[in-house]
């Protein structure tokens, strides 16, 4: 497990970066229950996801289902994307992100449940 000081906290839960390369980041995401993350895409990136706790509510543009342990849910980029809790533990998902730009910049964000503003596409 990584260390505490590694850990980034967000309104919906937190996540650690495993690892931060210039061709890959790899993070572990914990969605706290009854939280989700923003419905958001990202123009130079695509994320592969693998769910190793817990259910995880996935919204992929238009379709939605739930997605349990050893499942994994590949994220192209451009694709309006969200990884939800409903259940009554955390949702533990590694997340691998690959493409040319892994920051927060990337982030294209359509709806938040946070009160953080909506940003426009690139």
């Amino acid at each position: 497990m990584p260390e505490e000081s590694n850990r980034t906290d967000r309104p919906w839960g937190s996540f650690f970066v495993l690892e931060d390369s210039t061709r890959a980041k790899v993070k572990r995401i914990v969605v706290n229950p009854g939280q989700r993350l923003s419905l958001q895409s990202h123009v130079h990136r695509d994320e592969h996801w693998v769910v190793v706790r817990g259910v995880a509510r996935v919204t992929l543009d238009d379709d939605t289902g739930d997605f349990r342990y050893g499942d994994h849910i590949f994220v192209k980029r451009g694709t309006r994307h969200r990884i939800a809790c409903q259940g009554d533990e955390p949702v533990e998902v590694i997340e691998v992100q690959i493409g040319d730009a892994f920051d927060e910049e990337d982030i294209v964000r359509y709806n938040d449940d946070y009160g953080r503003v909506p940003s426009r596409a690139f």
